[in-house]
C-alpha cells in the first residue's frame, strides 16, 4: 500500500512495529512471546518502552551478576527469572539510580524507576501465570513512591502575553530571525492556540491531519493514548487561529508522503514532537522566566482553566482523555483548597 495513503497514525504504527522486531532481536528469545501476548492490550509505542526497559534490566544482569560473566543477553533463558530473588530486584532499583551503557552515564528519576518497575512486573507475571516460572519475586519488592509537584501553569494574563508575544514579537526583531518569525508566525499562533484552547497532548497535535478538523461543528478528531478516537471540541478563538493558517497553508506544496499534515515544519513536512516543544519554550521563556513552560504545561493551564470554570472533575478527565479520574484528582482537586478557604467564611454562626 501506498505509505501517502495512510494516516499519521497507521505509518507510525508500521514505523514501530518494525522497530519493536529490531529490539526484540537484541533480547532474549523468550521475550518475544510476552510481547506477543500483549499486542492486543497495548499500542506499539507501548511496548516498544516496555522494551527498552526490559533491556536495560538484561544488562543488568549481565553487568552485576556473576552467572552471566562472558555471556551474551541472548544466552539468557526463562529459568533464569525463577533463579532471581526479592534481593536481586533490589539491586536492580539501586542500579537503576545510575548507570553506564558502552558511550553515555544513565540515571532514572522516581518516575522513570517506577515505570521500569512496573513493566519488570508485568513481564514476570505473564511467565508466572502460564507456570513458565515457579517464583515471581518481583511482587516482593515495592514500587518506587512517587513525590507529587506542584502544577506549572500559565495564569490568564501569562497566557494572553504569549499570544500576544507570538502574534507581535516580530516588530522587535530584524533580519533572518525577522524572516524566519514572518515564515512560521500564523502557524506557531494556531499551534499554540490550539493546545491553550482544547488541552490535547503535542503526540495528539502533531499527528493531527487536515481532514480531522471539522469546522462545521468546531471538533478535531484526536487519537488518544492506547489509540482510541476521540472529537475535542474548540471555541471561537481557536477556529480563527486554524482558519487563518489554512488559508496559509493551502499556499505550501508538502513534500510526498506529508500531504495530509495538518502543521508543516518549514522543511514542509509533519512538524515533530520535538519542533512544537521548541517553539513552546521560545516564546515562553520572553514572557515568563520563573516558569518551565513545555506543551505539557499548556495543557495543565487548560485543565486548570476549565476546573476553575466548572468545578467538574469529571468533565476535566473526559476532555484530557483521562482514563482513571483519580489522574485528574491527582493534578487538580489541590485547586479546591481555595474554595473550602472560602467556604470558611461562608457561613455565619452570629449575627455581626
Amino acid at each position: 500500500m501506498d505509505r501517502s495513503q495512510l494516516t499519521y497514525h497507521e505509518q507510525k504504527n508500521i514505523d514501530n512495529t518494525l522497530r519493536l522486531r529490531e529490539i526484540l532481536q537484541t533480547m532474549p528469545g523468550f521475550a518475544k512471546d510476552y510481547f506477543r501476548a500483549i499486542e492486543p492490550t497495548t499500542s506499539t509505542r507501548t511496548r516498544i518502552s516496555y522494551a527498552y526497559d526490559m533491556r536495560v534490566f538484561f544488562q543488568f544482569l549481565l553487568d552485576s551478576n556473576p552467572l552471566f560473566k562472558n555471556k551474551t543477553m541472548q544466552d539468557i533463558d526463562v529459568e533464569v527469572l525463577d533463579q532471581l530473588k526479592a534481593v536481586d530486584i533490589e539491586e536492580y532499583l539501586e542500579y537503576l539510580k545510575v548507570y553506564r551503557t558502552d558511550d553515555d552515564m544513565k540515571t532514572n528519576g522516581e518516575r522513570a524507576m517506577k515505570r521500569k518497575m512496573v513493566a519488570l512486573r508485568g513481564f514476570y507475571a505473564y511467565y508466572f501465570k502460564r507456570e513458565l516460572i515457579q517464583t515471581n519475586p518481583s511482587v516482593l519488592v515495592d514500587i518506587p513512591k512517587i513525590h507529587d509537584k506542584a502544577i506549572v501553569r500559565l495564569d490568564v494574563d501569562e497566557t494572553a502575553s504569549l499570544l500576544d508575544y507570538i502574534e507581535h514579537c516580530g516588530d522587535t526583531l530584524t533580519g533572518q530571525k525577522k524572516i524566519y518569525w514572518e515564515k512560521t508566525k500564523t502557524r506557531d499562533l494556531a499551534l499554540v492556540t490550539l493546545l491553550l484552547g482544547t488541552g490535547i497532548r503535542v503526540s495528539e497535535c502533531v499527528g493531527l491531519d487536515l481532514q480531522d478538523v471539522d469546522f462545521k461543528n468546531n471538533g478535531i478528531k484526536v487519537v488518544r493514548k492506547g489509540g482510541n478516537e476521540m472529537i475535542v471540541y474548540f471555541g471561537d478563538e481557536v477556529e480563527r487561529a486554524l482558519r487563518d493558517y489554512l488559508e496559509e497553508r493551502s499556499g505550501v506544496t508538502p513534500i510526498l508522503g506529508h500531504e495530509n499534515a495538518l502543521f508543516l515544519s518549514t522543511q514542509r513536512r509533519r512538524i515533530g514532537v520535538q519542533a512544537v516543544e521548541n517553539l513552546v519554550k521560545k516564546y515562553a521563556k520572553a514572557i515568563t522566566t520563573t516558569k518551565k513552560i513545555t506543551p505539557h504545561k499548556l495543557r495543565s493551564t487548560y485543565g486548570t482553566a476549565l476546573y476553575q470554570e466548572t468545578g467538574d472533575i469529571y468533565l476535566v478527565a473526559d476532555v484530557l482523555g483521562h482514563k482513571d479520574v483519580n489522574t485528574t484528582k491527582k493534578h487538580y482537586a489541590a485547586m479546591d483548597d481555595e474554595r473550602r478557604r472560602r467556604a470558611a467564611s461562608a457561613v455565619h454562626l452570629r449575627e455581626e
